[in-house]
């Protein structure tokens, strides 16, 4: 089985490690993501995924391996990576008093984005992802919903080639959440994307791959198309591979 799922390759983990003092907290982790492909990334609390985003958005240097996104090293070439990454957090921070426009403008720009090609990829980002009808409100008055698109709308300004999702659909409503599963899978046309989630059933609706976690270390990466050939379903295939957490 390939590590990852696309025609190329968005973003790669090579036997990434992360000490924090004498704790092991991610231990020997190797797995890609493609382009245009979704992966999930899967684990009980404490598993390490936290860790892995972190050093994936350059937030922490590996204590071992090396981790990749769009070609470049992120300790070696951490300028030239990170411009290749779009990170959402969750409960990602906004400025509440600014306007969608200008805030996007704002993000925009720190991206390096000017003129006519800002203004050209905010179009495009209110288009993908339906924010024309709130683009002139203040962000402080928008439903959870469309705060979470402007999020995304700042993560995706620069046409990242990897795309950090981190627990995406938290705090949204049944209808939010359904509208999300379509807007993941339509972000995933342009670029790779990771995305977390403790909710299993939304992670099997959008995910190509899922990449399960335990203590640190990676326990399997399985193509859902595989999972359900297999007659099982990505909760069985959860519990068989995370045993014993069941009394935690």
């Amino acid at each position: 089985m390939s590590d990852h799922g696309g025609e190329g390759v968005a973003a790669r983990l090579d036997h990434l490690s992360k000490r924090y003092g004498a704790r092991l907290a991610v231990d020997d982790v190797s797995f890609g993501v493609g382009q245009r492909e979704v992966v999930g990334l899967l684990g009980p609390n404490g598993s390490g995924k936290t860790t892995i985003l972190r050093v994936l958005t350059g937030y922490l240097r590996p204590s071992a391996g090396a981790a990749q996104a769009g070609g470049f090293d992120l300790v070696r070439q951490g300028q030239d990576a990170r411009g290749r990454i779009g990170y959402v957090p969750e409960d990602a921070p906004l400025y509440p008093h600014m306007r969608v426009n200008e805030f996007l403008a704002f993000m925009g720009g720190l991206r390096g984005l000017q003129g006519q090609k800002l203004h050209k990829r905010m179009d495009l980002v209110f288009e993908r992802l339906a924010l024309q009808d709130v683009r002139s409100m203040i962000i402080g008055r928008l439903s959870r919903g469309y705060r979470q698109r402007v999020a995304i709308g700042q993560a995706i300004l620069h046409e990242p080639e990897l795309l950090v999702l981190d627990e995406p659909t938290n705090g949204l409503d049944p209808r939010q959440i359904i509208e999300f599963r379509g807007l993941i899978r339509g972000l995933a046309a342009h670029c790779g994307v990771i995305v977390t989630s403790h909710i299993l059933s939304e992670i099997e609706r959008v995910a190509d791959r899922v990449a399960i976690l335990l203590d640190g270390r990676l326990v399997a990466v399985v193509r859902m198309d595989e999972i359900a050939a297999a007659g099982s379903d990505l909760e069985r295939t959860f519990l068989e591979l995370t045993p014993g957490m069941g009394n935690a």
